[in-house]
């Protein structure tokens, strides 16, 4: 697995401040319009303009680590393009999948909590492009701008309900209804049908053996939901398959699209996003 090499940051000036506010995608400025990352999108003008001087542009390649468990976290990436997973490593030398993001988000929400590492890894699994900000530009802008703080906040809030959606779901659903969210998972986060997974990494992801993927994909595949080729999963039918996620699926997307905005661009919103 190839490593992203960290690179150094140089002394930069604060971001003003501005007021909290929640946007929607669809209320997207001039200024950030270019970003395809649904968080670097949703900033207030002022702050996209900052940011836009201070974000490095990456490529990130199948494999590549950006975040190192145990270790420092150097940068934040915000994802344009790809998905990344977030493992956890047994003993053994296994791995379990315990959260994934692409373009609705960012890694390093621990900084945002006052830490500065985790015991995981995240890689991505697949291969994309995106933006990064070091540490400790970062920590100054949240400092100074209360709304990228409580933006970058609100997202760290649909992500934990993610990850206690994944808890849920491996301790009470059969393997075809976490495949079947998983799938949907990654079908939020790209465009297109077509789904580039292996059954060893799906076995990997799920924490199962290959022959549970094997059965799981084929009970999708029979009742006519996803075809499945070699290394390709094409979904066909996305409401059938959230009707086959269950309650594994829906609770951490609605939050988001309650707290963020839309998070599949090219369907309607399909979740209730009324405020409390």
């Amino acid at each position: 697995m190839r490593h992203h090499r960290q690179c150094g940051d140089d002394e930069t000036p604060m971001l003003g401040d501005v007021a909290s506010r929640r946007r929607s995608m669809s209320s997207v400025s001039a200024a950030n319009v270019s970003y395809k990352n649904n968080l670097l999108s949703a900033l207030a003008a002022d702050d996209a303009t900052w940011l836009e001087a201070h974000l490095e542009p990456v490529t990130l390649p199948l494999g590549t680590v950006i975040v190192e468990p145990d270790q420092p976290i150097a940068h934040a990436y915000f994802i344009e393009e790809g998905l990344c997973s977030v493992v956890s490593r047994q003993v053994g030398g296994g791995r379990v999948e315990i959260g994934l993001f692409g373009r609705d988000g960012v890694s390093g929400t621990a900084l945002l909590l006052g830490a500065d590492r985790i015991p995981h890894e995240i890689f991505l699994q697949v291969a994309g492009r995106g933006h990064r900000i070091t540490a400790e530009v970062l920590k100054r802008a949240t400092e100074r701008s209360s709304g990228f703080r409580d933006l970058l906040l609100r997202y760290t809030q649909t992500y934990l309900i993610q990850i206690a959606q994944t808890a849920l779901a491996n301790a009470a659903a059969p393997a075809e209804e976490r495949l079947a969210r998983w799938l949907l998972m990654y079908h939020d986060r790209q465009d297109g049908d077509d789904l580039s997974v292996t059954h060893d990494f799906l076995s990997m992801m799920l924490g199962v053996r290959r022959p549970t993927v094997t059965v799981a994909i084929h009970i999708l595949e029979g009742a006519g939901l996803v075809r499945a080729r070699r290394g390709r999963i094409t979904v066909l039918d996305r409401q059938g398959l959230e009707d086959a996620a269950g309650e594994s699926y829906g609770a951490a997307e609605a939050e988001y699209e309650r707290l963020i905005g839309p998070l599949r661009r090219d369907a309607p919103v399909s979740f209730d996003r009324t405020v409390a």
